[in-house]
């Protein structure tokens, strides 16, 4: 039953710095170089959890970690604090706390610290930080020492129910993932379209595909070059159609043999033009011309959610534009997973967009089927093996170029059969994705029903109360009383019980 001030009965309200020893001054910062020339038995832990591992320790027992800076402050779902046992390091990233014994549980205070608000005592400009004053005045709502142990086991027992839900989820993901990587596998490979090929014999190989995607490339390149001496009032020269330069074709070295009716090809000779996107500075404010960057691929689509603007115009001719049917791919970027990272423009957009110079597009000599064909396979654990093991590596940083790019083997399949496995990937990896969306929104429940579990513990709701127990304040009593005749408070009492090793 709760009081009017809200507090249930035997329940009382504190400042952090009343039922907590503070042992920050046990803290030592330890820089990177020197945490990775040691490697030794004992954990290093900062702000979030782990490190590392490194030569003698600091501390020995069990304190609640509670960190000191970062993002977690403004995230609910987010533990900010984490529990410890036995020897180990502490940088100067987490406050280390532990419980007044008979007062506080350390497994009490870790939960009243996970659900604390934080909202007014981390600040920060460029980010957020709890200074060691600021916690100390944090409110806590602390119970009877008894009930609070009822507490922590009724919320470990549904935190375990929960952790079990989430790491099944996890699992699902993972197959889906798995599941995915095989359908896009088994499409590039033929294996999807066994049957179907045996009973629609092609009508054009693809081989006599290749052969007159070849000659309408070399057609439309006649055309562009003739419109340009055109635009120029000038007369073509003589054997200007001999400056064509054939691309190159596949090196087929190695490379596994495809079903009957299928050849490798290689992307340059698939693809009309392609180039490096704009270097224009961008901006969010800015009214010049939208320009997609890497954050615009999102699952293989285009987004137009974060979108920045050219300072300066562009000029956009309507070949120049984005058109449906192009191709983007990420040429650079920290990780290799995702140099390569591709998404098809698949709608028209309403007014003339550009693309970032960490971007790549690629336009097709033929729009239908072919595009999402080579996606599809730039996608699959072939296309991605190619990416990354050929990609250069420079300071961190992961690049593919359109010379490389151009020499990627493709394997094509007639166009009716790319048309069929298109259908069937589509099919396959929607509900996968169907799937898998379900169970991010169920991890999303999952990581709210933390939240609601210690709502209710922290407002006495989730275990029954025993009248029988000792007051909180009345134990917070008991412990000044003899703490006052030594002039020693409870958060600054001594921190012994710490070895330390060099």
């Amino acid at each position: 039953m709760s009081r009017g001030d809200g507090l249930p009965k035997g329940w009382m309200a504190s400042r952090l710095e009343d039922v907590v020893e503070i042992h920050d001054d046990l803290r030592e910062p330890v820089n990177a170089e020197e945490r990775a020339n040691r490697s030794g038995p004992y954990p290093y832990y900062g702000a979030t959890g782990q490190v590392g591992w490194i030569d003698g320790y600091l501390l020995d027992g069990q304190y609640v970690l509670l960190g000191e800076d970062g993002a977690p402050f403004l995230d609910p779902s987010k533990a900010k604090a984490y529990m410890i046992e036995g020897r180990c390091w502490v940088n100067n990233h987490a406050h280390v706390l532990r419980g007044i014994p008979k007062l506080c549980e350390n497994r009490y205070l870790l939960h009243a610290l996970n659900h604390a608000d934080y909202r007014g005592f981390a600040n920060g400009t460029t980010r957020l930080k709890l200074t060691q004053g600021a916690m100390r005045r944090l409110p806590l709502r602390i119970a009877p020492f008894l009930e609070q142990r009822r507490i922590v086991a009724k919320i470990e027992e549904l935190f375990s129910d929960l952790d079990a839900g989430v790491a099944a989820l996890q699992r699902a993901k993972a197959k889906l993932k798995r599941y995915r990587a095989a359908v896009l596998k088994a499409a590039v490979e033929g294996r999807l379209t066994e049957q179907w090929r045996a009973e629609h014999p092609p009508k054009e190989t693809a081989a006599e595909l290749l052969k007159r995607i070849l000659k309408q490339r070399r057609c439309k390149w006649e055309q562009d070059q003739l419109a340009a001496y055109e635009k120029a009032g000038k007369k073509p020269p003589a054997n200007w159609q001999q400056k064509y330069k054939e691309p190159t074709e596949p090196d087929d070295t190695n490379l596994p043999t495809l079903p009957e009716g299928w050849c490798w090809a290689s992307l340059g000779q698939l693809v009309a033009r392609s180039e490096y996107g704009t270097s224009v500075k961008c901006a969010y404010e800015a009214a010049g011309t939208p320009v997609l960057r890497i954050p615009n691929i999102a699952g293989g689509a285009i987004s137009l959610l974060d979108m920045k603007y050219a300072t300066q115009q562009l000029d956009l001719t309507e070949d120049d534009a984005l058109q449906c049917g192009d191709l983007l791919m990420c040429r650079t970027n920290g990780s290799i997973t995702l140099i390569g990272k591709a998404a098809l423009v698949t709608n028209g957009l309403e007014e003339a967009h550009s693309f970032a110079s960490y971007l790549l597009r690629f336009r097709f000599v033929l729009t239908k089927n072919l595009p999402g064909w080579v996606h599809l396979y730039a996608g699959s654990c072939g296309g991605r093996g190619f990416i990354e093991s050929h990609a250069a590596s420079s300071a961190g940083q992961h690049n593919i170029s359109l010379s490389l790019m151009h020499g990627m083997p493709i394997p094509i399949a007639p166009l009716a059969e790319q048309e069929q496995i298109l259908s069937c990937v589509e099919e396959r990896v929607s509900a996968a994705q169907r799937i898998a969306d379900q169970a991010d929104a169920n991890l999303k429940r999952s990581s709210r029903l933390r939240q609601t579990i210690l709502k209710r513990a922290f407002e006495g709701k989730l275990v029954p109360q025993d009248p029988k127990n000792e007051p909180a304040s009345a134990l917070l009593q008991s412990i000044r009383e003899p703490l006052s005749r030594t002039s020693e408070s409870p958060c600054t009492k001594s921190k012994a019980h710490t070895s330390r090793e060099r």
